[in-house]
């Protein structure tokens, strides 16, 4: 037969053992709830950078992704990859990034210093030539088009045409269908600074005309530098002998 003592002596060991269970079972049912509250919360699905996007370039769908995210938080979102395509970034966006509407505006409303970026590879400038209705194609030239420029000269008693350049991008058509359906009153296009300097020759000291190429003669691609003009540097002035020089079936 036990003794008091030994009854008693072992009471702090069973009551540390409830206690024991009691943190147990307190601590479960905590993660329990965390658990439920967490899978209860709905998420949605947002745009996010798939790259470190640059302000003032315009944003293609390879440049985007998507991910879950928990819903109700205070910002907008995107929730559709093609809602993005075609914006320009107003800040830089870090790649994961999820965009929001604060973050992005469309090319068409983005002004000053927050512009879109004008699409001009490296090694090559935009241009701005003027145009008319019989000069331009009747007004048939777009942006994305590609035209060859046809240069007429006269020299002493000799007056001849010849096509000087062939291929130039066209990234923007100046004034068009403005107060009475007025034709477009200029081009800009893409070449490099030393085609830049024969065409300013060639609208001082000749006429130009244009025609529009078959859209399936383009050849857009990514237009590696001129290895005769890499670089703006690489101009170095146009003078009669040198257009002689270039084109000396005009002379």
């Amino acid at each position: 037969m036990r003794t008091f003592s030994a009854i008693t002596s072992g009471r702090p060991f069973t009551v540390l053992g409830v206690l024991l269970a009691i943190l147990v079972i307190v601590a479960f049912v905590f993660v329990a709830l965390n658990a439920s509250a967490a899978n209860s919360n709905p998420m949605e699905t947002v745009v996010v950078a798939g790259k470190d996007l640059k302000p003032r370039v315009a944003i293609t769908a390879d440049d985007l992704s998507t991910s879950l995210v928990p819903t109700g938080r205070w910002a907008v979102y995107f929730g559709h990859v093609q809602d993005v395509v075609g914006m320009v970034p107003l800040v830089p966006i870090p790649s994961g990034h999820a965009i929001t509407v604060d973050d992005v505006v469309k090319s068409t409303q983005a002004l000053g210093s927050q512009s879109e970026f004008l699409l001009i590879p490296k090694g090559y400038v935009a241009l701005t030539i003027p145009t008319s209705e019989q000069q331009g194609v009747a007004d048939y030239i777009q942006p994305g088009d590609y035209i060859s420029v046809i240069a007429t000269v006269s020299s002493g008693t000799k007056v001849a045409s010849l096509t000087v350049f062939t291929q130039l991008h066209v990234i923007k058509v100046g004034t068009q269908s403005g107060a009475g359906g007025a034709s477009a009153t200029s081009l800009t296009i893409v070449v490099t600074q030393c085609q830049a300097e024969y065409i300013t020759w060639f609208l001082a000291y000749a006429s130009l005309k244009y025609t529009l190429e078959s859209y399936q003669d383009y050849a857009p691609g990514n237009q590696a530098p001129d290895p005769a003009c890499p670089d703006v540097k690489s101009a170095k002035g146009v003078t009669l002998p040198l257009v002689k020089t270039a084109f000396p079936s005009l002379f």
